[in-house]
């Protein structure tokens, strides 16, 4: 129990920590250009991102470079996650649907990053992936290729101690924006709203020729 508590006060420390830097940077000026958003939140200047490499479940590298020449919203969750994250990627099936309506699915992609590589095989990840899309990408990797990245975009994880056999995963709830430049541009948060986020990634990809 005492694990488990402090993964908790691990993850909900640094998710405070990350949500005061959010806010303290969005009270700086943003550039009268930046598009006007509906639902997603974005920074004031796009941030770089470190080089990665991890292995999607079809047994091929995911590096920054997959995440540039389109738009691309990245998730961090686990296959044994109870709700929120088939509940997200439900609705990132929602939003993929409606761009692909719009014209514009082919400037969108959506990535599903585990971060309980011992449980999450490829065969797992693809399994559970291709459940919502076969458009989507799983991908996973060890602590030592998630740490970085996900410190880099100010999402946090946490395990819990193993009981009976298994355990759960505390994560961030928040979904990335990576611009075709492969830089951090912003933050969907939840509640997701299909609608929402489908209109502002239109707009996003409407601004951009990729």
């Amino acid at each position: 129990m005492h694990g488990r508590v402090s993964a908790t006060w691990l993850i909900l420390i640094a998710a405070v920590a990350a949500g005061l830097g959010l806010w303290l940077g969005l009270r700086q000026m943003q550039p009268s250009s930046a598009p006007k958003l509906e639902a997603g939140v974005l920074y004031p200047a796009p941030r770089a991102l470190p080089e990665f490499r991890l292995t999607r479940s079809d047994g091929q590298p995911l590096t920054l470079a997959d995440w540039k020449g389109h738009w691309t919203v990245a998730f961090f969750g686990f296959t044994n996650c109870p709700d929120v994250c088939p509940t997200t990627l439900a609705t990132f099936k929602q939003v993929h649907q409606r761009l692909a309506d719009a014209g514009v699915g082919q400037r969108v992609r959506f990535d599903f990053i585990s971060v309980d590589p011992a449980r999450d095989t490829p065969e797992q990840l693809a399994r559970y992936v291709g459940f919502f899309s076969k458009d989507f990408v799983g991908a996973t990797g060890p602590d030592e290729a998630l740490l970085p990245l996900t410190r880099a975009l100010g999402m946090v994880y946490a395990r819990g101690e193993p009981k009976d056999g298994t355990y759960s995963v505390d994560h961030s709830a928040s979904a990335v924006i990576v611009d075709p430049a492969g830089r951090q541009v912003g933050l969907f948060r939840p509640p997701f709203d299909a609608a929402k986020m489908a209109a502002d990634l239109q707009t996003l990809a409407a601004g951009n020729g990729s």
